[in-house]
């Protein structure tokens, strides 16, 4: 006889791989224009809208930057730490988990990607040299690259609220120990959360009111259209588009021709935009000019997140 619960799996990984594409599709999308400015843009390509690479770090089309790149790094940290480690870290009884994911960042700057950030950078040496789990509050910190690499933390504890704090918080504080830097990191999980729970388009919107409600600083109404890397303009660029489009494409697309730092504005609504289509409905003109080894490394890791999900909320007793 056919699990009963089978239906609602194969939504929860379609969704849940359709954010973690996304997120890939509006990276790699973003990077060709990052750093331009709208009318830049619009000279060189009209409007934008083809995965064809290049950009200031002169990609190879379908290549993806930080943005999908540490979150692959996370994901592998988490599936060797186990739900375990994430039990463990949830209850405050051990923190050896993220000292793997410090290994694993460690590991990715090493590996010479194709872009780090000076905070990223900054944090990850900090661990390398010092074995430092977080560095003090810092006003320098309030940056998008914690937010922009939580999605495994968000897949890997779906059913588990105070593991997916506690989690997001620690991936976060590695290298960006700052409260709106937390904030975003946490809200913008919460919304991936919501979606992967079933929200439609009128949900998100309703769930971004009441974010903004409670963190004014991330009102994006209206709209001041600055989309650089500082978190909050990062915010409001994310939770502006996404509420504006209701359609993957139109979302992504409207999000990466507005230059700045497209990338990551791109790869936050793809994910969002993503869990709200599901994989299924993804471009495929765009899932097809992704690398291969990184859509393979996404699904495979995507089931792996969603396994240890189940395994926190149901641990095996002897």
């Amino acid at each position: 006889m056919a699990d009963a619960r089978t239906p609602h799996f194969h939504a929860r990984f379609d969704k849940a791989l359709g954010a973690y594409l996304g997120l890939a599709i509006g990276d790699a999308l973003g990077a060709t224009v990052e750093f331009m400015r709208p009318r830049e843009i619009l000279l060189a390509y009209g409007t934008h809208r083809d995965i064809v690479g290049g950009g200031w770090l002169k990609l190879a089309r379908g290549q993806v930057t930080d943005d999908t790149t540490m979150s692959l790094a996370l994901g592998d940290a988490l599936l060797q730490g186990g739900a375990g480690g994430i039990a463990r870290l949830r209850d405050q009884a051990d923190e050896a988990l993220v000292r793997c994911i410090g290994e694993a960042y460690v590991a990715w700057w090493r590996s010479g990607p194709v872009d780090c950030g000076n905070t990223c950078r900054r944090g990850i040496l900090r661990f390398l040299h010092q074995g430092s789990l977080s560095g003090p509050p810092n006003d320098g910190d309030g940056g998008n690259g914690a937010a922009m690499r939580n999605l495994p933390a968000v897949l890997a504890t779906l059913g588990d609220r105070a593991a997916f704090e506690r989690l997001s918080l620690a991936q976060a504080r590695l290298t960006h120990h700052h409260p709106l830097s937390d904030a975003a990191t946490l809200g913008l999980g919460r919304l991936l959360r919501g979606l992967l729970a079933g929200d439609d388009h009128a949900a998100l919107c309703h769930r971004i009111d009441q974010w903004v409600a409670e963190e004014p600083t991330f009102r994006h109404t209206p709209y001041r259209g600055r989309a650089t890397a500082y978190v909050v303009d990062t915010v409001q660029t994310v939770l502006h588009f996404v509420s504006e489009h209701d359609d993957f494409e139109d979302a992504v697309v409207a999000t990466v021709n507005l230059g700045d730092d497209a990338d990551t504005t791109g790869a936050l609504v793809g994910m969002l935009a993503g869990a709200r289509c599901g994989a299924a409905r993804l471009p495929w003109r765009w899932l097809s000019r992704l690398q291969p080894d990184t859509v393979r490394a996404i699904t495979d890791q995507t089931s792996g997140l969603l396994a240890l999900a189940d395994q926190l909320a149901h641990p095996v007793t002897g």
